[in-house]
């Protein structure tokens, strides 16, 4: 047996140090091969081994570590949930800033009497300010405390020590000066009340939160998007008619009844009827999608116009959209490797500022200007309170967060922090050309009518019917590449008589009392057709990567049609973008020279390697690898599946099949290369912004800390308010979320 995964709902993290706590105690557990903790998600993600361990004992650890952890049973439907208790600590703050910024606002205005003279006797009096400062000090500070006690147990600290210890210091200190005035005025130090101080420190560090919850929350808006397009009910048909049922209580299997106008309640087949149908949801393709029997269907896509029935083939968790929502949300909770220089320095970082705190105050209790304890204490405080590992826990994450959910609203699904990070560096781009640079099917591409029957202006039309209906009969696929072609002109085409198809040759047919031959050249030959009038241009055709069929009728030569494995209308723009970036771009396919040559031409690629077996596309990875260079695969996910896995980079172009989200770092849900280019683009913005939230947060406590210790004394006879020092922690970190936010507005 295997390492099981199970994610955790993490409830009372409020910086990179209670993130790194939690999975410090998960990570000690015996039985445990992983643990991540994602601080802008509040989740932890453990890999353990069942047999050693249980989920009951990873929930204790969390808990025992001084956290809460919610039921984390059940499965994405949960999420729901979570987001409901977001949105609860979100109101939670609020009331608490409300009534404390109440409080704090009278504290603040009766220690500021002398300037504001206005301000009621009462308010003036030592006694009221402590009792106004106690409920903020130990009600709505109590979860600083919980959480400072919590890291002590297990000898550690984090962003609630520091405010609980900052914050307790100026209280203990002004009930002191309150309490025994005379005490302190023996031992040679002034009794000066601090009571604003410490209240309005907490109540600023909670609207910071309170913020900073708001922000957060709107990162996770593409997961509330996708768990929004679930269906509610599905109408069933079965013996008794059709009744309309909770889609959980659809079945693998169930007929279903779909209407214009609602949404497909399951992935399936379509059994009978047409449709128009709108994927963008899902897929990111702006135009309605033509759906008929045989046809897949996606669950949550909308129906725009006809009525049809079909087949339930997934329903609940193992729908397109289930498994999208469960991608996401992975790869949300996944760090990407320029995370781990801020984890590194976040183990260090509170314990590093509670000695700097310390060795501030003895430093100004020993040198400072007098009163020196309480200089020495103001700085102490604003010391521990301006430091902030929040902005350094959310400087990666969220980044991460608003990146994938950006990338899902457009279709392109990302498997980890660690695929977006390394979309950047790849330096070369692998497609392989079936499905994937081409769409996958053969098309009519040129009709030519022989020279006799050329004289009639109508004569290519004439050609395509007679061959068209020919072919109707015919399940080849090049076969009914000729109908599609006929239909897409307008071309009505009939049901053939005599219908007689001949294996690896063509098809003979009675169409309208004619006699029809469709096929090779041989076929046509030994019907006694001279063919020679149009061997050059088969010829010409075959050399630009074409199938030719040659039609007789009626013992006539009527003309040559040709089909191909067309381009996509997207594969020149988007490797043309690809060479603008500096990227080397590199077509595999398993066509001979010729044929590889023409379609890698139409594309505007150089590099082609032709004659490749879908197992050897691996090893030419490999090779690429060894030559240090970054290789990205673009397949279409199936038996490109080993060439996507060993690539850096694997983008898997489909409709989000189990091989496709198995084998690639990257689903791309449209055929729409253009996807590959918004998928360099994303992570290009995406590090960018992790960079700029990295220098910000490091910059803000490498400038911050010393100022707070007082070095601009000496020289400018500055300090900094500890209040004030509160007030830029807090917009610290919501700056930080605040930039990967600008990502939701990046055109991509």
């Amino acid at each position: 047996m295997g390492l099981q995964r199970l994610d955790l709902a993490v409830i009372g993290m409020s910086c990179a140090s209670c993130a790194a706590n939690v999975e410090r105690a998960l990570k000690r557990i015996d039985g445990v091969g992983a643990a991540n903790v994602n601080l802008a998600t509040s989740r932890a993600t453990v890999m353990f081994d069942p047999r050693r361990v249980d989920a009951g004992r990873l929930v204790q650890a969390v808990r025992d570590a001084g956290y809460d952890v919610p039921d984390p049973a059940g499965g994405p439907e949960r999420r729901g949930g979570e987001a409901s208790r977001a949105d609860e600590e979100f109101r939670t703050l609020k009331t608490s800033v409300i009534w404390g910024g109440v409080l704090a606002l009278a504290v603040f205005l009766g220690s500021m009497r002398h300037w504001f003279p206005w301000v009621p006797g009462v308010l003036q009096n030592s006694y009221v300010l402590w009792a106004l400062a106690t409920p903020v000090q130990f009600v709505l500070g109590r979860r600083f405390y919980k959480g400072a006690w919590g890291a002590l147990r297990h000898r550690s600290a984090d962003m609630n020590t520091l405010v609980a210890v900052g914050t307790t210091a100026a209280y203990l200190f002004s009930a002191a000066a309150t309490a025994v005035p005379g005490f302190l005025r023996s031992a040679a130090v002034e009794p000066q009340v601090y009571f604003d101080t410490s209240a309005v420190i907490i109540v600023l560090v909670l609207f910071g939160r309170m913020l900073e919850a708001r922000a957060t929350g709107r990162t996770s808006d593409a997961i509330r998007k996708l768990m929004g397009l679930r269906p509610r009910t599905a109408r069933v048909l079965d013996a008794a008619g059709e009744r309309e049922v909770p889609v959980e209580d659809v079945r693998v299997g169930d007929v279903l009844v779909v209407r214009p106008g609602e949404q497909i309640p399951a992935d399936g087949t379509v059994l009978e009827g047409r449709s128009s149908i709108d994927e963008s949801m899902i897929t990111g393709e702006s135009l309605p999608a033509d759906k008929g029997p045989g046809d897949a269907v996606i669950g949550a896509t909308l129906n725009k116009w006809g009525s049809f029935r079909f087949r339930a083939a997934k329903v609940g968790e193992d729908t397109a959209l289930a498994r999208i929502i469960r991608l996401v949300q992975e790869a949300q909770g996944t760090k990407a490797p320029i995370q781990r220089l801020a984890d590194v320095i976040a183990g260090y970082f509170v314990p590093v500022v509670i000695g700097v705190a310390v060795l501030t105050f003895v430093v100004w209790s020993v040198f400072g200007p007098p009163p020196k304890l309480v200089f020495a204490l103001l700085n102490f405080v604003a010391v521990l309170i301006i430091a902030c590992p929040c902005a350094l826990g959310l400087a990666t994450p969220t980044a991460i967060m608003v990146g994938t959910g950006k990338g899902a609203e457009r279709g392109i699904l990302i498997k980890s922090g660690e695929s977006l990070e390394m979309v950047h560096r790849v330096d070369t781009v692998i497609f392989d050309k079936t499905g994937t640079l081409t769409t996958g099917r053969p098309e009519t591409t040129d009709i030519i009518p022989s020279a006799a029957e050329a004289a009639d202006g109508t004569a290519a039309d004439r050609l395509l019917f007679f061959a068209a209906s020919a072919e109707m009969g015919s399940e080849h696929p090049l076969g009914q590449a000729v109908v599609r072609g006929a239909r897409a002109r307008g071309i009505g085409v009939e049901h053939p008589g005599d219908f007689r198809a001949l294996e690896g040759l063509g098809v003979e047919a009675s169409v309208k009392g004619a006699r029809v031959i469709v096929g090779s050249r041989k076929l046509v030959e030994e019907a006694g057709i001279d063919v020679s009038p149009l061997i050059a241009r088969a010829e010409s055709l075959a050399g630009e990567g074409k199938t030719t069929a040659f039609v007789g009728v009626d013992g006539r030569l009527a003309g040559l049609i040709a089909l191909a494995d067309t381009l996509k209308p997207s594969a020149r723009p988007a490797v043309g973008k690809l060479r603008g970036m500096g990227l080397a771009v590199i077509m595999l396919t398993g066509d001979n020279r010729r044929t590889a040559g023409a379609v890698a031409a139409a594309a505007g690629i150089d590099d082609v390697i032709p004659e490749v077996l879908p197992g050897d596309k691996a090893e030419i990875v490999r090779k690429l690898q060894a030559e240090g260079k970054r290789v990205a695969m673009v397949g279409d996910g199936i038996n490109d599946a080993p060439a996507l896995a060993q690539a850096d980079v694997g983008m898997a172009i489909g409709t989000g099949t189990d091989v496709a989200m198995a084998s690639a770092n990257i689903t791309l849900m449209t055929g729409d290369l253009a996807a590959v280019i918004s998928a360099f683009e994303l992570s290009r913005r995406t590090i960018r912004t992790i960079k700029q939230n990295l220098f910000w947060a490091f910059a803000y406590n490498v400038v911050g800390i010393p100022v707070a210790a007082g070095v601009l004394y000496p020289v400018f006879g500055l300090l900094l308010n500890p209040m004030i020092a509160s007030a830029a922690m807090a917009m610290s970190s919501v700056s930080v979320v605040s930039n990967s936010l600008r990502l939701r507005r990046a055109k991509i």
